[in-house]
């Protein structure tokens, strides 16, 4: 019997926070498909945490493990081994509301037993801070019709802040592997390919007014410090190439006029993410890769380099370092989106 989903678990040394994680999902029922994929942990039990689960659940969880090859091919291999109809990823860190939970999955239960499943379903994450034990719920009622099937052209518009995210995205399993995304290892931020790439293959949607997914945020070697991102802004920038890559977004915009203004405006924020941590680490070789970034987006689409250039968003990786910088860090301290 198929699945109603797949939820992927990368997990990498994760013993100290995963039962959380895990107790979240097992909460959806029999119809669900766990998949942990043991990212070659060996500094704590994670391997053994995951075949334990495996015994006692062995009609819903799955376990892999692999040599270490990063949170992006962990995405990878639960996508290839999935037998749901829908595929989400849940960080190991994270959990998912558990009356949340039961509400979107019985809406997609609904629509797999008219035999029409979607493309993309939509829910709310909630950014849970630990620092200062303080909640942000980011949501999309201004953007996306409540509770009705809809279509790319039926979209409002973004808040400058505010991004459709791994948190907040249920794929068609299928569509997914359709669409041909194949996330980089030994890459962090792959998040942003897995969200942006198989956009323009969703025909179908459906948002949800609900707080799915519980984002923890705070931990001092998380991937997202500011201290973190500025020793891998190397990643960052190989992320933000594979995007500039992935699409012809005039095409897009071309077919999808709002789709097409949404990427662009996406693609643009991970220019300026990119320009201002290389502009934090502030050395001559990271200044160099920064114009070499700018360069390759010009060698691309020069049309595209023009338009993001001088766009009010992307334009603020271009200003001096003395105002990029703590306009940055304003917008994070409003927004706390890290």
């Amino acid at each position: 019997m198929q699945k109603l989903i797949t939820f992927a678990v990368p997990c990498y040394n994760s013993a100290a926070y995963m039962d959380k994680c895990v107790h979240s999902l097992l909460a959806g029922g029999s119809d669900i498909e766990i998949i942990l994929v043991d990212d070659g942990s060996t500094k704590d039990d994670t391997p053994a945490i995951c075949d334990r689960y495996a015994q006692e659940y062995p009609d819903i969880v799955k376990v892999i493990h692999q040599e270490n090859g990063g949170h992006g091919e962990g995405v990878n291999q639960g996508l290839r081994h999935a037998s749901g109809v829908y595929y989400k990823v849940v960080d190991s860190d994270d959990w998912l509301d558990e009356e949340a939970l039961h509400t979107v999955l019985n809406k997609l239960r609904e629509f797999v037993g008219k035999g029409h499943p979607l493309d993309l379903m939509i829910a709310n994450y909630v950014y849970e801070h630990v620092e200062d034990n303080t909640r942000k719920v980011m949501g999309y009622s201004n953007v996306f019709p409540v509770g009705k099937v809809f279509t790319w052209k039926d979209i409002g518009h973004f808040h400058p802040s505010q991004y459709l995210l791994m948190h907040s995205v249920i794929y068609r399993t299928e569509m997914l592997r359709q669409s041909g995304v194949e996330l980089p290892k030994h890459t962090f931020y792959v998040d942003n390919i897995f969200v942006y790439q198989p956009l323009p293959f969703v025909k179908t949607l459906y948002y949800m007014d609900v707080d799915l997914y519980r984002y923890f945020i705070g931990r001092a070697d998380q991937s997202v410090q500011e201290s973190v991102m500025v020793g891998r802004v190397d990643q960052q920038v190989r992320i933000t190439k594979i995007m500039i890559d992935a699409h012809d977004l005039h095409a897009v915009k071309a077919q999808k006029p709002k789709l097409g203004k949404y990427m662009t405006n996406y693609l643009s924020m991970m220019m300026t993410i990119s320009s201002i941590f290389l502009m934090l680490d502030g050395s001559p070789e990271k200044m160099g890769v920064k114009a070499a970034l700018w360069e390759y987006l010009k060698a691309k689409d020069a049309k595209l380099y023009r338009k993001m250039k001088y766009a009010a968003l992307s334009a603020v990786g271009n200003l001096p370092k003395g105002i990029a910088i703590p306009g940055y860090r304003l917008a994070r301290k409003i927004y706390k989106f890290n």
